[in-house]
């Protein structure tokens, strides 16, 4: 059995260009509704760039962290067409 990060970096890595999903969505897809926040941190840690982390934002619609900066996401997100 996937452990619960497995399962994250397989559902983030498959957002396909122009769509997003939200922490909380990814942490339903991964089976623990509630783990949203342990989403954040595994995307915060994420250094895989087949893991399209920047494609993941806050259920609110603001885009959230990245490593590389909020500006520089939200730059990514608008070239992708999801912005």
């Amino acid at each position: 059995m996937a452990s619960f990060k497995g399962k994250v970096l397989k559902i983030v890595s498959k957002i396909p260009k122009g769509k997003t999903l939200s922490y909380k969505q990814v942490a339903r897809l991964a089976g623990s509704p509630k783990a949203w926040r342990a989403v954040g941190n595994i995307m915060n840690k994420n250094r895989n760039p087949k893991v399209y982390c920047h494609r993941v934002i806050r259920s609110d619609g603001a885009v959230g962290g990245y490593a590389g900066g909020t500006a520089a996401k939200i730059r990514i997100l608008k070239r992708e067409g999801a912005l």
